[in-house]
């Protein structure tokens, strides 16, 4: 985009919730024109799916070590997770209404004495790094969670700077103000591959023809490794699925979200009650399964017992996008002008504020302020 300005046009291959940030944050602060592609409905796959949860620290406490890349992916997911407040508050501006954003907390909970020492060894390390940690008793636990069932000799940490937003929401407010800002959407679009002149990307070929642009984006999730022209080096992105349930219990059945072994509760202020999630190495293929459900259903009612009550409202489906080493790829390619914003697993609802702000001053300004060489897109 330099040599043309700042109102050079950017292409942005998907229409989810990080795509659209990223078209966001480039037509608002850089003033570009940007095209939204999308081959469903803009957000129709891990989008909607998702639990909506800003678990920067427990999801890097998933592990139990301190993290090999000397803490790149924590700060990055650190401060995401900063950034979402401040998201929701210029959404509440822009377009009247935010993105659930709601300062919760996590608690992370385990049913053993062996498992509460585990937990002190994942998350200590975070401390160092900037991140809050309580470390509390069974006792403690049940206090802080009155409906949740933990034997005497179990324990939990408290997260108290996690949070959550609403992804449906997110992403209405998302387009709502991309829309102001002139974003153009393109729903329906097959894309086949990147349209390149002179070695660089030009803009993308759809079924329907070129949509040119000085500068290319490709955030297209799970779909990502299935767009034509990518470098050969580039890190594959394949799908995992997750299945979630939705029930309804008034009052919430718990105050903040609480992960245990193999899932989670997200309690909606409303009374919706996210459980998730499998992971499920099945390719695309998008079905609701009795087995999913099941695995769901268990895994939070030993959590909270009281939710064999709670009648399901909803379930669905949807593709996490995984690499290798479960790292996103972010940032230019050997293809100049082609941009990756990929990869992130788990965490696209939490990475996609600050992976737009980046991405955003990468293809607008050709750098930003974060090193992303851990996250190289051919690394």
């Amino acid at each position: 985009m330099n040599s043309r300005g700042s109102r050079g046009d950017v292409v942005v291959v998907g229409g989810g919730i990080v795509g659209c940030t990223i078209a966001y944050y480039l037509a608002t602060k850089h003033r570009a024109r940007v095209v939204v592609l999308e081959r469903s409905v803009p957000g129709a796959e891990a989008s909607s799916a998702a639990a909506g949860i800003l678990g920067a620290q427990v999801e890097s406490g998933h592990h139990g070590r301190a993290p090999s890349d000397g803490g790149a992916l924590f700060r990055l997911l650190l401060a995401s997770r900063a950034l979402h407040r401040e998201l929701d508050a210029r959404l509440r501006e822009e377009v009247g209404f935010g993105t659930g954003f709601h300062p919760c907390g996590v608690m992370r909970v385990t049913r053993t004495e062996a498992g509460r020492r585990e937990l002190a060894t994942a998350h200590e390390w975070q401390v160092e790094h900037g991140g809050r940690v309580e470390l509390v008793d069974a006792i403690e636990a049940r206090r802080l969670e009155p409906e949740l069932s933990l034997p005497d000799e179990g324990g939990a940490v408290v997260l108290p700077d996690e949070a959550q937003v609403d992804p449906p929401r997110l992403l209405r407010a998302l387009q709502q103000a991309c829309a102001r800002a002139s974003v153009t959407f393109r729903s329906g679009t097959l894309v086949q591959g990147i349209e390149l002149l002179g070695g660089e990307a030009r803009g993308v070929r759809t079924a329907e023809g070129v949509v040119a642009g000085d500068a290319v984006v490709v955030a297209a999730g799970s779909w990502s490794s299935l767009v034509g022209g990518l470098p050969d080096g580039m890190r594959r992105v394949h799908p995992v699925r997750g299945q979630i349930v939705q029930v309804e219990t008034r009052p919430p059945i718990a105050t903040r979200v609480v992960f245990g072994d193999g899932g989670y509760v997200v309690p909606r202020p409303d009374g919706r009650v996210l459980l998730g999630s499998t992971m499920e190495e099945v390719g695309h293929v998008k079905e609701v399964t009795v087995g999913g459900v099941h695995d769901v259903l268990g895994a939070s009612m030993a959590l909270f017992p009281k939710l064999a009550q709670a009648p399901i409202s909803a379930t669905w489906s949807g593709f996490r996008p995984a690499t290798r080493g479960d790292r996103p790829m972010l940032g230019k390619t050997s293809i100049p002008s082609l941009f990756i914003a990929t990869g992130h697993h788990r965490n696209g609802v939490l990475m996609a504020p600050e992976t737009a702000r980046l991405l955003a001053d990468l293809v607008a300004l050709g750098r930003c302020d974060r090193d992303l060489s851990a996250f190289s897109p051919e690394g």
